[in-house]
């Protein structure tokens, strides 16, 4: 376990919630604690001397041109989009050195756009909350948004914000101090698990489908209710009170597939959720999602993945020990 005590900023950008600083705060101060000794020592900034105040929550950080050198992480955070003329062209030339000093710079939620706005994400992916991935894509063609919880890699992260914060922040916890350290905090802040940042964030329905149709969002809610006894297309149909061809056609027009096949697709994410963050037995994990065999379920997820389940467990479990043993030497 490592023994430095890492200097993590973070800068609030006008208008930004106390309350946002939160979820990363909460996983670095219980580290401390189940460390039993130093591992992060969090420093806060703004754009200006002023405290934030909100909801009887206050803070009072420094002006990000104190921000000494050293910092191992520099984070931004913001509640909206910011106005590109809002971030000072130091800041953002800050960043940029930041990048190339071997910091890690991220942005958490809308302060992925501070990230943009430097030049710091074209042709890179970010991951953005959902409610303002349409604007964003707008304003940055260049950036591929994504809708998944976070996104880590070559010194960068962003994340979608709130819950996915924390996992994002137990992740670099693993990283960074181990995996022991990262359960116990984990367990400390009575977090059942910690998700992958490729998992995608939970949108409304209607977001999700990009539709409000009431027979298509009835038919998808009661796919997810019963995975791991399946409906058949008829009984969805009989209980949406539409005809099994006036469902097809519905399915076909708003999300271009049919019942079976979405419903498929559903469950076999679902198994390939647990199958890379549980220690299920893969016939477990079959029969909870609705494969009523080990041969029927490996076919199917082979089919859709492109790799049986045992493989894709395997890979995974030989990625994570090859960080480990990156993070040892």
């Amino acid at each position: 376990m490592a023994t430095d005590v890492r200097r993590v900023g973070f800068v609030l950008l006008p208008g930004t919630h106390p309350g946002a600083l939160m979820p990363a705060l909460s996983v670095l101060l219980s580290a401390n604690r189940m460390a039993e000794q130093p591992c992060y020592a969090p420093e806060t900034y703004t754009l200006d001397e002023h405290p934030l105040q909100a909801d009887g929550l206050s803070v009072s950080p420094a002006p990000w041109q104190h921000c000494a050198p050293g910092l191992a992480q520099l984070w931004l955070l913001a509640d909206q989009l910011p106005p590109a003329e809002s971030l000072p062209p130091a800041l953002l030339i800050y960043l940029q050195e930041a990048v190339a000093a071997g910091v890690l710079v991220g942005g958490l939620e809308a302060g992925v756009a501070g990230l943009a706005l430097a030049g710091l994400l074209d042709e890179r992916r970010c991951a953005v909350h959902w409610r303002m991935l349409d604007e964003f894509r707008e304003r940055f063609p260049d950036v591929e948004a994504t809708t998944h919880l976070f996104e880590l890699g070559d010194g960068l992260a962003s994340s979608s914000g709130a819950q996915a914060t924390t996992d994002l922040f137990l992740t670099l916890l693993a990283q960074e101090q181990g995996q022991d350290l990262a359960a116990l905090v984990a367990e400390d802040l009575v977090v059942e698990r910690i998700r992958d940042g490729s998992e995608r964030q939970r949108m409304p329905l209607r977001n999700r489908l990009g539709s409000s149709h009431p027979k298509l969002t009835q038919a998808v809610i009661l796919m997810e209710s019963n995975i791991e006894e399946p409906l058949t297309t008829d009984e969805i149909a009989r209980h949406v009170c539409v005809s099994r061809r006036q469902l097809e056609r519905i399915f076909k027009q708003y999300l271009n597939s049919v019942p079976s096949q979405y419903y498929l697709e559903l469950r076999l994410n679902r198994a390939r959720q647990l199958l890379l963050q549980t220690s299920k037995s893969i016939i477990q994990i079959g029969l909870s999602c609705g494969f009523s065999s080990g041969p029927h379920f490996s076919s199917a997820y082979r089919n859709c993945f492109g790799v049986t389940p045992r493989e894709d467990r395997n890979q995974r479990r030989a990625q994570q020990a090859a960080e480990g043993v990156a993070r040892e030497s």
